[in-house]
């Protein structure tokens, strides 16, 4: 069964090279461009890991976050920050909203795969 991961991601050329990206990788692929879809398709779908930009829309990435994780359907789905924000400005919000890593945009191609495969062995069952 292939592994679904959510992007969440409010640039439509950002997101359409993301998912290229992770469906070359081998992963299945839901797309939202705000963080209220994002938590709706979170909540709906169960991906296996969310891909969440910070500076979306309506609710930020960092609140879409903390949303997810106080909630028991979500709470244990890895979401990994993916954004052009400095680390520095927002790494201690993101962490206390459970945030569990973090990528500033661009992102290698390394550091992107490397980072994905270590929150999928980390993730609980």
């Amino acid at each position: 069964m292939p592994i679904t991961i959510l992007i969440v991601e409010d640039h439509i050329d950002s997101l359409e090279v993301l998912t290229i990206q992770l469906k070359a990788m081998g992963y299945e692929v839901i797309e939202a461009t705000t963080g209220e879809e994002g938590i709706e398709k979170a909540q709906a779908l169960h991906p296996e890991i969310i891909l969440m930009d910070l500076g979306l829309p309506g609710i930020n990435g960092i609140e879409a976050a903390h949303r997810l994780k106080k909630n028991p359907e979500t709470a244990n789905i890895p979401v990994i920050a993916h954004t052009a924000w400095p680390e520095e400005a927002f790494r201690s919000e993101g962490e206390k909203a459970g945030i569990s890593d973090f990528l500033t945009k661009p992102t290698s191609p390394y550091r992107f795969k490397t980072t994905i495969e270590k929150c999928l062995r980390l993730r609980p069952n």
